[in-house]
């Protein structure tokens, strides 16, 4: 099936898991875009791990459909799961060997895995300087590196990270951070990343999904510095607040009692107060009205194992 690089990389499409007679998924459906960082955020016990096993086929569905680069995961395997690499559980490493042997290891298993490719990944996981050093002298940050490397060897569209700052520290972190950014924008690899850390998510990931109770709650667009400002509703508190929203009239602004409501991006916000300076009003505070990713998520789990 011939895959256009706009259509999604992975679709799930009404993903139900009952076991007896739990529901643990309830009809998920969702696309994660090519070359995104795509986080799928939930408190402990929201499904994530169930979904990210049957996504890589180690568990029936119920109900549904997963499509990985157009090829159905139920009835064309094979195909779906050559565009995948994945850590679910901790990555399995020779840790008497070499990080350099142990891809040479793994790179055996999938024809046409050149030496070059090897030195490719190595580089942009940044583990050069050791990677002909013991895997047993590895800290839990360079396992988990040479564990990603290990899992783009083949190029895959789609990677798929369970919870994968489990146990890192605050650096190892910010390392996976970064190199999951590079493989999105040089690999154009859609990165599929769990986990129950709403601070982490926002940092890492274009788009959130959240997830509660096998429910999908929605689905957000998190702002990263260096892209575009995005419109957000505004409210200016100000002295005069009819005179104000006839002076912003052209910009469809909502006059509530003493505040000014208005969408607009950060520059606009900043010409908005030179208006209405200029115009002699008043403004004693400017405030988004945007939900941050926090609160909404506190919102819809109630506060529920929020780390």
């Amino acid at each position: 099936m011939q895959q256009h690089m706009d259509e999604p990389v992975v679709r799930l499409q009404g993903v139900t898991k009952r076991i007896g007679r739990r529901t643990i998924i309830d009809k998920l459906t969702l696309d994660v875009p090519q070359g995104e960082v795509f986080g799928f955020l939930g408190p402990n016990g929201s499904g994530k791990t169930t979904t990210i096993r049957m996504m890589v086929g180690l568990m029936k569905l119920t109900e549904g459909e997963i499509i990985v680069r157009g090829h159905r995961i139920s009835s064309q395997f094979e195909q779906a799961i050559k565009h995948v690499g994945a850590i679910v559980e901790n990555p399995e490493m020779y840790k008497y060997l070499s990080g350099y042997d142990n891809l040479l290891h793994y790179a055996r298993m999938f024809p046409g895995v050149t030496k070059q490719r090897i030195d490719e990944v190595i580089e942009l996981v940044g583990l050069k300087a050791r990677i002909h050093d013991k895997v047993k002298t590895y800290s839990l940050g360079m396992r988990q590196r040479l564990g990603v490397a290990q899992a783009i060897l083949h190029k895959p569209a789609l990677l798929i990270l369970d919870e994968p700052t489990n146990g890192l520290d605050p650096a190892g972190i910010r390392e996976l951070r970064d190199y999951l950014r590079r493989l999105a924008v040089e690999e154009n690899t859609s990165v599929f990343v769990s986990s129950h850390l709403l601070s982490e998510m926002e940092l890492m990931c274009d788009r959130v999904a959240i997830i509660q109770a096998g429910k999908l709650i929605d689905i957000r667009q998190v702002h990263r510095s260096g892209s575009e400002p995005e419109a957000a509703q505004v409210a200016f508190e100000v002295d005069q607040a009819s005179e104000a929203a006839q002076l912003l009239s052209d910009l469809e602004a909502v006059h509530q009692e003493n505040r000014i409501l208005v969408t607009a991006d950060r520059e606009q916000i900043a010409r908005i107060n030179a208006r209405l300076v200029s115009a002699g009003i008043k403004v004693f505070s400017i405030r988004p009205l945007t939900k941050s990713l926090e609160d909404q998520f506190l919102e819809v789990t109630g506060g529920e194992q929020i780390v």
